[in-house]
């Protein structure tokens, strides 16, 4: 049933589930109504559904409503209906986030196996990404120093970059990286408060059915750009950035 709408977040490989297999694979009771306040939070399981709205006040109009659909085991679907008219910047990101088995060292995560489906409809132009958005801390529950975005859809959105060609488009630091089965290109540079380190697809296009070990892209950025493996991993979540245009996220 879950084939074609699934996000999961697998649990870093030292955090033990306690509960009985039976009780973990059983469809669960959740909250499936739909909400759309700018920092709702909706609960279920390790999960935490985040309507992130942060950049609401730069639009003119718009909204961004959002509802759990169902989960079974460590599976969770999920869909997201956003509209927003004006301004430049990222208006919302709604997103699902990992509550449990952070917090780690970089050098003790063994794996973060994830498997993500999912589907987008629109209306005329849209500039939004789906994505996978990462932070990492020097020390235990510290504020943000990297963020890692592993980006499976641009619509329109440039990725942060520290250096830009003649025409406006940003320069990637390294090209043709071959990480969780795809071919991604590297874009660096900083949003003001952090390091932003972004991966996008290198052809350009959409990975709406992506499964990979997240660790992967985490072990070659301490290998080749310098992040340390002592930081910790803070943040896990994969969602939407939606700055304008009107679309619905199903996964």
């Amino acid at each position: 049933m879950f084939s074609k709408k699934l996000l999961v977040f697998l649990s870093l490989i030292t955090f033990v589930v306690s509960a009985p297999v039976d009780e973990i694979v059983k469809r669960q009771s959740i909250d499936t109504s739909s909400h759309c306040g700018q920092w709702d939070t909706v609960t279920a399981g390790p999960y935490s559904l985040l309507l992130d709205q942060w950049g609401a006040s730069g639009a003119t109009s718009g909204s961004d409503c959002a509802s759990l659909t169902s989960m079974s085991g460590t599976t969770l679907a999920w869909k997201n209906t956003w509209k927003w008219v004006g301004g430049n910047g990222v208006k919302s990101f709604t997103n699902i986030q990992l509550n449990n088995g952070l917090n780690k060292q970089l050098s003790a995560i063994k794996t973060i196996p994830t498997t993500w489906k999912w589907s987008q409809s629109s209306t005329g132009t849209v500039v939004a990404d789906v994505a996978y958005d990462l932070f990492t801390s020097t020390t235990s529950g510290g504020s943000n120093v990297n963020e890692i975005m592993i980006w499976l859809a641009n619509f329109n959105a440039g990725p942060i970059s520290a250096v830009y060609d003649s025409d406006g488009t940003p320069k990637p630091v390294a090209s043709n990286i071959s990480l969780g089965g795809q071919t991604w290109n590297l874009f660096k540079g900083s949003n003001g408060s952090n390091e932003v380190f972004s991966f996008l697809p290198a052809n350009g296009g959409s990975i709406t059915n992506f499964s990979a070990d997240l660790n992967t892209f985490l072990k070659y950025l301490t290998a080749n750009q310098g992040v340390s493996t002592s930081q910790f991993l803070k943040t896990a979540q994969g969602g939407t950035e939606a700055t304008s245009g009107s679309a619905t996220l199903t996964t």
